[in-house]
Order: structure tokens, then C-alpha cells, then sequence
């Protein structure tokens, strides 16, 4: 590796965490994820093959470049009492004083100081600052950093605006050392044990934590410098560099090395694991409302099922009733007693017509109708239950958005279906004209009738059509009856004749029964295919971006799951390095 903090650090540990990491960055760019989050984790992997990094936060006039000056022991920041940019300073070493400017926001301050050696320090715009760029700069940074030490001033300790960015920095995993800076405006040792008991109590309840705090006061760190012998005890500079000499040593700095890229991992995993749960949840409800849907349209069908054999059971009743009323006929007319009556054919066949047929076609005409109103009735329901159903949806969840609004195609795109599909549906309902499609099935059936019992339906209504195959069969079969009577008359040849005019009705009828309850259910299973294509059709568009959304989420939440396991197992390994593993 490029840097020396890191030479002794086992390859595979780095490797593993490489892999890890870049798997993370995979899966959280396969989500609609801010692109400075995946940034923040893309330079967090980069900073392993960098010097070890200390960002400094804190208010504008807390004396964080002060402060700065004061532990490298040279005036390398200007000081100032106004935040007059928004520039980043990254401090690193070189053999002579110099200023680059990668960009209009960093510059890069080199200076022949030997703490540059081995550590990089980043001095960050104020957090307070009015120039609204410098939280994002500096935030920009954190997740960067190895190392955070916080300077808060000690006649405003621990102010809205550093609790606040303190927040921040905590949910990124980051290391925080608490420095109150400005104790040489104290007059009594208590002010100060005040403020440190302040602001341990204020850090603690914030992070969570016992941050390490150090009390001290750059400008008299800065006249110890100077030649002021007296003032460097009193800077309490001391402990502050004992702790970066002794606690901060190479293998502690490895371990944060090592272990900050980890925190930012498992920082935006923790945090997308839950977005991804919470639109799993979503589509998960979703998925109900589709299902419900489905199971709608099998309890339509169902019911219609049911419904239809019943309307066709009373259809079949009103011909069952003719065919008893032929038999009744039959026995009437064919008698010894009314032999002389079936010399005259037409009146045997009116007489058939008015007593048998009578009013069986009108009575057909109008259970149709009443089959072909229930069903367009039906369908209407269904896309009106539809409507109902995703308006509520729209309703419950207008402003949930799971995530980050400001990369929000997820939520735009699942929104913008369901109107889609609801538009659609309102669209349907609102134009459904009843009329219409009850002519429309009732003309469907007719010909189907028609074509069924080999009639040409022309503009003939139902009625008529069965009209016409019922005289037709009475036609048939009084013709074969009067044939036999007339051409053999005798006691037992009547008696023979009516048997075979009964059969020959009944074949008839149940042949005029079957084949207008096929064509009939034929008709009808069409349009109830037509209807339940026509309602899926329109939510397809809907349903295909929840089942594709729901498993691509279900991959990425399984697969952050698996890397958080593992980076979790990793940051237990960078913890035991440098240490006896007894």
C-alpha cells in the first residue's frame, strides 16, 4: 500500500474490507440512493490507501484554526474572527510552505511541520457559518475522516448549531475527541469544571457515549510557543498531545483506519435496510390490495357461476314446462274420440303453437335480459370496487415517502401507476354505459343462439329465434304424428303414435334446451373472460412494477443483511489488531 500507517496491516483483512465495501456501494447504487451517500462510501474505501485523517469541527469563532496553529505549533491557518470563505483546508506536509487549489472550495496548505508526516488535518468552514456552503462542505468530509475532534469555545459551550452537526457526525460511526477551547477566560477553576461537567453530560446524552474531552486554550498554547515558558502548562496542550503520541499510536490508527469505512458501511446499510423494509412493507400492501383484487374477481366468478346455473336452471324451466305441456297436448289430441281433428293439420299445429309454445319464447327472451342485467350490473361493481379501492390507496399513503425525498423515483414512479390505473378505472366507471353494453352482450347471445341452432338471426330478436325452433320442432313432430295416425288408423296404432310423439317432442326440446344453454354459456364465459382481461389489462402495468420491485428490494435487503453480518465480523477483526489476543 501507498502509505506507511497501514504497511503492517494483514492483506486479507484489507481485502476482505475492500470487497465488502465495494459490494455495499454496488447494491446501495441498484437503489434509489442519494448520489453523495454512495459518494461518501466511495471516498471512505478510498481513504484506506491515504494518510490517516483528522477533520476538525466546530462553530466559526469557537478557534478551531487557532486551535489548529496551536497543535501543529506553527501559524500555518489564518485566523480570523468572521468565516470570509468557504474553502476546506486539507494540511499536509511538505518540505516548504505552499497553497494549492484543487477546486474553487479546497485548498490544499502544505507546511514543513513533522506531525504533517503521519496525519492529514482538515480544517472545515464553521458550522454556524452564514455562507449556506459550508455544512455541506464539511459534511462532505466527515464521512472521510479517521478521526473528529470537536472544538466547542468555552464561553458558548456546546451552542444548537454544534449539537445539531454533532448529530450528523455521530450517525456516521466516527470517532469524536470533545475539545473546549478558550479556558484561559476563566478566572476560577469551577467556571471550568462547570463547562466540562456541561458539556460531558451534553456529549454523552448526544452520542452515547464517554467521549474523551480536553480542556484547553490555543492562545496560551500559542505564547508557550512564543517563548512563554509558564503558559504551556496552563494550555492544558499537554494532555492533548500525550493522547495523539500515546493512545493515537500506529496500531490504534490502523484500527481507525481500517475501522471508519467500515462505520460509514454499516451506517448507510443500518439506514437503507430500514428504507428498504419500509418499501417492502409498502409493496407488501401493495401486493394485498392486488391480491384482494384476484380474489374479488375468483369470488365474482364464483358467485356468477352459481348465479348463471340458476338463471339457466329457470331458462331451462320455461322449455320443461312446454315439453309438459306438449305431452298434455298429445294425450288431448291423439284419441280415438278427436280422429276426425287431425284431418286438419293447421289446426293441430295452431293449436300446438298457442298451447305448447304460447309464451315460452317472450318468457326466454326476458330471463336472458335478466342474466345479461346482472352481469353487466356485475362487471360495473367490479371496476367500481377498483376505484374505490386505489383511491383509498392513493388517499392513505399520498405523502409516505420511504427514503430520501429528494431521489425519490421509487415513490414517483409507483405513484404515478397507481393514478395510472386509476385515472383508468374512474375512466371506465364514469363512462360505463349500461344500455350499451347490455345491447351489446344481448346481440352477442342472439347470434350466438342463432348460429348454434342453425337460424339465421338477421334482426330477429331472441324471442323470435326460439320461436322459430320451437313451431319448427312442433312442425316436425306433428308432421311424423298426423303421417302415422292417418296413414293406419286403429285402436292400438293412436295409443303407439302418441308414445312417439312424446319422444319425439322430448328429443327435441332437450335438444333446443342444450343447445341455446350452450350457446348461452358459451356467450357468457366469453364476456366473463373479456371482462376479468379487460380489469387486469389495465392494472398489469401496476402489478408488473410491484412483484418487480418487491424482489429486486427483496435482493437488496438480503443482500445488505449478508454485508452488514459480514463488515460487523470485520470491524471485530481491525479491533483485535496490535492487541494480545490473550
Amino acid at each position: 500500500m501507498r502509505t506507511a500507517i497501514l504497511q503492517d496491516v494483514e492483506q486479507a483483512l484489507l481485502a476482505d474490507e475492500r470487497r465488502a465495501l465495494s459490494a455495499l456501494r454496488t447494491t446501495l447504487a441498484s437503489l434509489d440512493v442519494p448520489a453523495e451517500n454512495v459518494l461518501a462510501l466511495a471516498r471512505s474505501i478510498e481513504q484506506l490507501d491515504e494518510l490517516f485523517l483528522v477533520v476538525v469541527v466546530g462553530e466559526f469563532n469557537s478557534g478551531k484554526s487557532a486551535f489548529i496553529n496551536a497543535l501543529l505549533g506553527a501559524r500555518v491557518l489564518k485566523e480570523g474572527v468572521t468565516p470570509t470563505t468557504a474553502q476546506v483546508h486539507l494540511l499536509q506536509y511538505g518540505p516548504e510552505p505552499a497553497r494549492e487549489e484543487p477546486s474553487p472550495h479546497l485548498h490544499v496548505i502544505s507546511a514543513p511541520v513533522d506531525l504533517l508526516r503521519e496525519i492529514h488535518i482538515v480544517d472545515t468552514p464553521g458550522t454556524n457559518a452564514v455562507i449556506r456552503e459550508h455544512e455541506a462542505i464539511t459534511a462532505e468530509f466527515v464521512p472521510r475522516s479517521d478521526l473528529v475532534l470537536f472544538v466547542t469555545s468555552a464561553d458558548r459551550p456546546f451552542t444548537e448549531s454544534e449539537r445539531q452537526f454533532l448529530e450528523s457526525v455521530r450517525d456516521w460511526g466516527k470517532k469524536i475527541l470533545v475539545v473546549i477551547n478558550k479556558i484561559d477566560l476563566f478566572e476560577a477553576p469551577a467556571q471550568l469544571e462547570e463547562v466540562s461537567g456541561f458539556v460531558a453530560e451534553q456529549a454523552r446524552r448526544l452520542l452515547g457515549t464517554e467521549p474523551e474531552i480536553f480542556p484547553v486554550s490555543a492562545r496560551l498554547a500559542q505564547r508557550a510557543g512564543a517563548g512563554d515558558g509558564g503558559a504551556w502548562a496552563a494550555s492544558g496542550f499537554e494532555r492533548l498531545e500525550t493522547y495523539m503520541r500515546e493512545r493515537l499510536d500506529e496500531h490504534e490508527r490502523v484500527r481507525l483506519k481500517l475501522g471508519n469505512p467500515l462505520g460509514v458501511g454499516l451506517t448507510l446499510a443500518r439506514r437503507y435496510m430500514a428504507v428498504v423494509g419500509g418499501r417492502l412493507e409498502l409493496l407488501h400492501e401493495d401486493v394485498q390490495l392486488l391480491d384482494d383484487v384476484d380474489r374479488q374477481l375468483a369470488v365474482q366468478r364464483e358467485d356468477m357461476d352459481r348465479q348463471f346455473a340458476l338463471r339457466t336452471a329457470e331458462i331451462e324451466k320455461e322449455l320443461l314446462e312446454m315439453e309438459a305441456r306438449g305431452h298434455a297436448y298429445f294425450d288431448e289430441m291423439l284419441r280415438v274420440g278427436r280422429v276426425f281433428d287431425l284431418f286438419n293439420t293447421a289446426r293441430v299445429q295452431e293449436g300446438f303453437e298457442r298451447q305448447v309454445v304460447a309464451d315460452t319464447p317472450r318468457a326466454i327472451e326476458r330471463r336472458v335480459g335478466e342474466l345479461i342485467d346482472w352481469l353487466v350490473d356485475a362487471d360495473l361493481r367490479q371496476w367500481q370496487r377498483v376505484t374505490s379501492h386505489l383511491a383509498e390507496r392513493r388517499r392513505q399513503h399520498r405523502d409516505r415517502i420511504i427514503g430520501d425525498p429528494e431521489v425519490a423515483t421509487f415513490h414517483v414512479e409507483r405513484t404515478r401507476l397507481i393514478d395510472s390505473v386509476g385515472r383508468e378505472a374512474q375512466r371506465v366507471v364514469d363512462s360505463y354505459d349500461r344500455t350499451r353494453e347490455a345491447a351489446a352482450l344481448a346481440e352477442s347471445a342472439r347470434n350466438a343462439v342463432a348460429t348454434a341452432a342453425a337460424v339465421g338471426a338477421g334482426a330477429l330478436g331472441l324471442g323470435a329465434i326460439v320461436t322459430i325452433v320451437a313451431t319448427t320442432a312442433a312442425a316436425d313432430v306433428t308432421g311424423v304424428v298426423l303421417a302415422g295416425v292417418l296413414g293406419t288408423l286403429g285402436l292400438f296404432v293412436i295409443p303407439a303414435r302418441r308414445r312417439k310423439a312424446k319422444a319425439e317432442l322430448r328429443a327435441k326440446i332437450t335438444g333446443m334446451r342444450e343447445t341455446l344453454a350452450r350457446a348461452l354459456r358459451e356467450e357468457f364465459e366469453r364476456e366473463l373472460r373479456r371482462s376479468s382481461e379487460r380489469l387486469a389489462e389495465s392494472i398489469a402495468p401496476y402489478s408488473r412494477f410491484v412483484r418487480a420491485e418487491q424482489q429486486s428490494l427483496t435482493t437488496a435487503r438480503d443482500e445488505i443483511a449478508r454485508l452488514q453480518d459480514e463488515m460487523t465480523l470485520l470491524l471485530r477483526r481491525v479491533n483485535v489488531i496490535g492487541r494480545d489476543a490473550g
